[in-house]
């Protein structure tokens, strides 16, 4: 008998490509899910539908992809439908038998049907594009309602892709993503860092029933800084690579054929001078066999202008984003997404172009499924602070105490990651560490104010209120004095699942002191 594994399922809907990942509530590895004529490799599905009227012959992926050079595919074959979701500004192809939206559905209910029986899924993530993702929430938010799973949680592409590679949260990254029919790029900066909220998945799905109105914990997306695109991608490459041999070509079995030998190329194992051979079509049941080194694709590559129309989606992203105060400088990472990205000139391009950037290559087609499951391993309904907490500190320089946020007001809780915090002497000879904790009263306002009719902001901005905690501060005493400015106490804060808020508290050599329980956050 199959052995059942039970888990979470993540699907990651593209333009090009869907992936499918599943990871076992007992283990920390994914898998990518292999589907009999679906998936092309494992994980791996193409996105293309095949629906046929008035037998309502339904195919997706690899078997939809096998239908495109078909009669009445102009009608019946539909890919690229994923960028319309949500995005009322492209143009659809008005000859299709559906709309995005119903292929979209279409495929995620045919795949979901389709996924093997030896996974048993507790929970489902999917991912959201940040352009486009209030509409295509919407249209996730109708279609999950059919989808019987106990959780469905939602994640947006840019933080699922920098959380699979490891990026701090509060970093500005920049998303290079060739894919079959597109090139995207774009800088985003993920949530959180010093002071703010962290990335969460929302729940739309919760215990078999809909939260995605109720639910506290809405979706915290990746803020997008600039960001640029084109209809150009890999299929382009591939028939460029069957033009450079044969001009006229007739044959659409040809353009698969140059789509090998493209993935071949791309491997960064191969050596330069070597010539690998593929067989094209010349005419009816006549094969010719051609041979295609590294060099060659590289010159087919640069003389279609790629690189040159590259140079300039860089430069107008740039460009837009020193409008919004951001430079190469601010960068983190640049992460390679998608097929295309993974041919070598284009790493070695932006590679010169963003040399002091450090570029990251994750898996390219299944990054963002797999950092989709690494941002959902627990995720559960949380409480929503609603107010700030802050420790009182004091500022050596100005000669005056002062508040310090511990956790913000929007995190969640209970807390999953420490707040650490290194407190240093006050004054000489101190021995006694006084940990008072404050909570904000009233946020800071910014105030309109009218000028011949023009909103503007008042120059003078109320101040955030701090009050001071009834509750009596915990006194550390240590066993050694210590003088001003001096390094003593290591802080680490958490909110349990009782609303309480508690440190564990280290002295600078390591030696642990204890944890305390300073109070009820309510």
């Amino acid at each position: 008998m199959e052995e059942i594994l039970s888990g979470t399922l993540s699907i990651d809907l593209g333009n090009t490509n869907t992936v499918v990942a599943f990871q076992d509530q007992k283990d920390i590895n994914s898998v990518l899910i292999e589907i009999p004529n679906i998936t092309s490799s494992p994980g791996v599905i193409p996105t293309a539908v095949w629906f046929e009227e008035p037998s309502k012959n339904l195919k997706i992926g690899l078997s939809a992809l096998k239908m495109r050079d078909s009669s009445n595919s102009n009608l019946f074959f539909h890919s690229n439908f994923k960028r319309l979701i949500g995005n009322p500004i492209e143009k659809i192809n008005k000859e299709n038998i559906l709309k995005p939206t119903e292929c979209g559905e279409k495929f995620l209910k045919f795949l979901w049907s389709s996924i093997p029986r030896k996974y048993e899924i507790k929970r489902l993530v999917l991912t959201a594009p940040i352009d486009t993702y209030k509409g295509y929430r919407e249209w996730l938010i109708k279609l999950c309602r059919e989808i019987s799973v106990e959780e469905i949680a939602l994640v947006d592409e840019p933080t699922a892709a920098s959380l699979g590679i490891n990026i701090p949260f509060g970093s500005k990254i920049m998303t290079l993503d060739i894919g079959g029919s597109t090139i995207d790029m774009n800088i985003v900066k993920i949530e959180g860092g010093e002071g703010k909220s962290g990335p969460i998945a929302e729940l739309l799905k919760f215990k078999g029933n809909d939260v995605s109105l109720i639910s506290k914990q809405k979706i915290r997306c990746a803020e997008i800084i600039s960001k640029i695109g084109s209809k150009i991608g890999g299929k382009d490459i591939d028939q460029w690579i069957v033009d450079y041999f044969i001009p006229d070509n007739k044959y659409p079995i040809n353009i698969l054929k140059a789509e090998e030998i493209k993935c071949k190329l791309s491997s960064s194992k191969i050596k330069y001078e070597n010539k690998y051979s593929t067989k094209f079509l010349i005419e009816e049941k006549k094969e010719k066999e051609f041979y295609l080194s590294r060099e060659i694709f590289e010159k087919i590559i640069i003389e279609n202008n790629l690189l040159n129309h590259l140079n300039s989606l860089l430069k107008d992203l740039l460009n837009e984003a020193r409008g919004k105060f951001c430079t190469v400088d601010d960068l983190s990472v640049i992460i390679l997404v998608g097929g295309g990205s993974q041919i070598p000139l284009i790493k070695e391009w932006i590679t010169k172009k963003i040399s002091k950037v450090q570029i990251k290559s994750p898996p390219p087609i299944e990054s963002i499924a797999l950092g989709a499951l690494a941002m959902t391993p627990g995720v559960k309904i949380k409480d929503i602070l609603t107010k700030g907490l802050s420790i009182r500190l004091f500022n050596r320089r100005e000669q005056k105490h002062f508040w310090h946020p511990i956790f913000c007001k929007g995190q969640t809780w209970p807390t999953e990651n420490s707040f650490k915090l290194i407190l240093q002497a006050s004054r000489n000879y101190q021995k006694i560490f006084e940990i008072i904790i404050g909570e904000t009263k009233k946020e800071r306002a910014y105030d309109v104010i009218f000028e011949n009719g023009l909103p503007k902001l008042s120059e003078i901005q109320s101040e955030e209120e701090i009050i001071k905690w009834d509750k009596k501060p915990l006194k550390i005493e240590l066993k050694n004095t210590s003088n001003i400015g001096e390094d003593n106490l290591i802080l680490f804060f958490n909110i349990n699942k009782e609303a309480n808020l508690l440190v564990k508290c280290f002295n600078i050599e390591d030696e642990y002191l204890g944890e305390f329980n300073l109070g009820n956050i309510f």
